[in-house]
């Protein structure tokens, strides 16, 4: 049934892929009766959980309507969507280059650092993901780049803070924020400032740790940024549209960005979308100067009629709210109550519906569970974790040694406890590595 299939990020002969056959709200189920519950919104994406009725009918209402027009044409749903995002998010964030995903949106948030500055080195933190794109991947820092190199991207590396393991020794997160912005100058003065077009960064680190910066990091990003004149991009593919809690990531910390990247969450990937948040300063560039891009489904009808729809849910519902509160008080107490009884656990660390258990060997010595970049037999007690979680119907988003939870926004707090349950049970597999 999927011998003619080529997926991604696998080798094709070792996989068999589950065949989902239905979903609903935080529930999917396969064609072998299997049923989930989704605790990672597929790939951090299904905001507002499987088949809402309102999404679905919006985008039906949308197809009858207009499916499809060009991207060098105004259309309502588009026009509708810019205006309602625009004014939601920080600061002088006022208008938006719509894409069709994350990765685009991230190399059209560089090509607009590097047009407007007339600049062309990016700085870019180890221990990212940004896109599997060309500019997207070479400016990761994880090793699903190493198989893509050379990436021919102009980037600079720099550490972002990892309060956890911490690569200057620091004791606290305060001590953790000096150590990475001084570091951080460091690398932009050696680099030599007026070389650097942008420095893109998560503003939670997604897929290679759910890392939460340490209070005045990313403030301190923003001054040495405005310092060197350097584009602030943050990378909130993952993170926006609810996900810790905030319209955008960024203002849980109070900070705003020239560029934001977007994707996922705006329409819970119901049709693919993205885009890029942009200054009205950077924008105002390109009012009587072409700017070099463009895409074919760029702002396509059907996907902006699911992002307009999606921001009525959000606010009808008060998701906002019901993932601050509830992921309080319900994920984040649980997660630190299972910690405390599992030596497995190394580090609880989240916010919202976004959370990390970092599972270690030896607590003492903080051994990851397996090591970095592992495969094959290196990674077999992961990956047990992770078949032990799907046998008892809960689906992971398991990275590395993290056992991670992204669950739709929607999702209950008895379904977040069914959840906990689990992991709870889950967690004794991991025990078992001890040492």
């Amino acid at each position: 049934m999927t011998d003619h299939v080529f997926y991604p990020w696998a080798a094709q002969a070792e996989l068999n892929p589950a065949m989902i056959v239905g979903a609903a709200g935080s529930h999917f189920w396969d064609d072998n009766g299997n049923r989930y519950l989704d605790f990672s919104s597929q790939l951090v994406n299904v905001n507002l959980g499987h088949q809402h009725p309102d999404m679905i009918a919006a985008i039906i209402a949308q197809a009858q309507q207009l499916a499809t027009i060009s991207p060098t044409v105004g259309n309502e749903a588009r026009s509708e969507l810019a205006r309602l995002i625009v004014e939601r998010a920080p600061g002088e964030l006022n208008r938006i280059l719509f894409t069709t995903g994350g990765a685009e949106a991230v190399e059209h948030a560089v090509r607009l650092a590097r047009s407007f500055t007339g600049r062309t080195k990016m700085l870019a933190a180890y221990r990212s993901y940004h896109g599997g794109t060309g500019v997207a991947i070479g400016l990761s820092g994880e090793p699903r780049r190493w198989a893509a190199e050379p990436t021919n991207v102009d980037v600079v590396r720099f550490f972002g803070p990892y309060p956890y393991r911490s690569p200057w020794g620091t004791s606290t997160p305060e001590e953790e924020t000096t150590a990475a912005l001084t570091h951080l100058r460091q690398v932009i003065e050696l680099e030599g400032p007026q070389n650097i077009a942008g420095l893109i960064l998560e503003t939670v680190v997604g897929t290679n740790g759910v890392l939460i910066p340490p209070p005045g990091y990313l403030a301190g990003v923003r001054a040495l940024c405005d310092e060197f004149g350097i584009v602030y991009i943050a990378d909130e593919v993952m993170v926006g549209f609810g996900r810790v809690g905030q319209w955008f990531a960024v203002q849980a910390f109070d900070v705003a960005p020239d560029i934001i990247a977007f994707a996922k969450g705006v329409n819970s990937g119901y049709v693919p979308l993205g885009g890029v948040l942009i200054a009205e300063r950077i924008a105002q560039r390109y009012d009587h100067t072409v700017y070099p891009g463009g895409l074919t489904y760029a702002g396509h009808p059907l996907a902006c009629a699911a992002g307009v729809a999606s921001i009525g849910i959000y606010e009808r519902d008060g998701i906002l709210h019901h993932v601050r509160s509830v992921g309080a008080d319900v994920l984040g107490k649980g997660l630190r109550e299972l910690a405390a009884r599992h030596p497995s656990v190394g580090e609880v660390r989240g916010l919202g519906f976004f959370w990390a258990l970092e599972l270690v060997r030896d607590p003492a010595a903080r051994t990851p569970l397996v090591p970095f970049a592992a495969a094959g037999a290196a990674a077999e007690p992961m990956a047990k974790v992770t078949a032990a979680a799907k046998a008892r119907g809960l689906w992971p988003f398991s990275v590395g040694n993290r056992f991670q939870i992204a669950p739709p926004l929607t999702t209950s707090a008895d379904d977040l406890r069914v959840g906990l349950e689990i992991i709870d049970e889950v967690l004794e597999v991991a025990d078992g590595y001890v040492s």
